[in-house]
């Protein structure tokens, strides 16, 4: 996986470094991946794309081989904010001020953040198989809390999460990603083997779990603050989900990302679960190229 892309720990600033694999000559394009994988989630399109575009590929704070700090008041260390401040600091440090920017599951809420604290570095935004997280909380019904029941789980206090996930770590990994997945064999034995490695580093799950308790905390104040003073995405927008996922069954997407956006918003759903870059890497592909090409 990743032939010929250089690989780097990035320090950026803190005591931070975040992981990063790069390829290509082209525009910048930074993909952020989501939980509970890491920058290998991008594996089957991260080549071709480097054929057009400078491809950057990132490990979020807190996952695969970027740093994990400690969690700190309010949850503030792993809010989106400062994991989309980190995301800004290595692709500077790359050279890139100005940037694409794609981002799955956790990905699209950092970059979601990053598109709206740092609206001038992002050319073209691409979240995949998320609706806003503010709408998705509002909007919780049976049929969300249980097929999201990890968004109520993992928030609970240190450190019962932690303890349960941790004494049978690879199982539930390995049950987690099977559950969201609906094609089979869409994740190769290679891929899983780098997520198992990543997920049980110390302190990684800790880390997930600020990640998800800074969701339900922290970040809806962000996002409630951006609401009031009418804060809203200003760069053109594609939005794509799976069919057979759930985000696509409970909410009109399109539309939820319309309300957070003063730009053109469009979109489409694959016939796949909710990890499009390995279930329908195709088509992933194929709207990253029209979109950013």
């Amino acid at each position: 996986m990743f032939e010929g892309f250089s690989s780097d720990l990035i320090d950026v600033g803190g005591g931070m470094q975040i992981f990063s694999r790069v390829k290509g000559s082209g525009p910048p394009l930074l993909l952020l991946h989501g939980y509970p994988q890491t920058h290998v989630c991008w594996h089957k399109i991260a080549e071709p794309l480097a054929e057009h575009f400078t491809v950057v590929v990132t490990d979020l704070r807190g996952y695969g081989a970027s740093s994990k700090p400690a969690d700190g008041p309010a949850h503030v260390t792993y809010s989106k904010r400062s994991m989309a401040d980190d995301q800004v600091r290595a692709m500077a440090s790359l050279g890139f001020e100005r940037f694409y920017l794609a981002g799955h599951d956790r990905g699209g809420r950092v970059a979601h953040r990053l598109a709206l604290d740092h609206s001038d570095r992002v050319l073209r935004l691409a979240v995949l198989d998320i609706a806003p997280t503010a709408t998705m909380y509002a909007n919780t019904n049976r049929a969300f809390a249980e097929a999201y029941y990890h968004w109520f789980f993992l928030i609970q206090p240190f450190d019962m999460p932690e303890r349960l996930i941790g004494a049978e770590a690879e199982y539930y990994l390995r049950s987690t990603l099977s559950s969201w997945c609906k094609g089979e064999g869409a994740i190769s034995e290679e891929a899983m083997g780098a997520y198992i490695s990543a997920f049980t580093r110390p302190g990684a799950i800790h880390a997930a779990c600020e990640d998800y308790r800074a969701a339900a905390t922290i970040d809806l104040e962000h996002d409630r603050s951006d609401d009031l003073a009418s804060r809203r995405i200003s760069s053109p927008m594609l939005v794509l989900w799976g069919g057979r996922g759930t985000v696509g069954r409970q909410f009109d997407v399109v539309a939820c990302w319309r309300e957070k956006s003063t730009a053109l918003v469009h979109g489409e759903a694959f016939d796949c679960g909710h990890f499009l870059p390995e279930e329908a890497p195709e088509e992933t592909l194929a709207a990253f190229m029209k979109f950013f090409g």
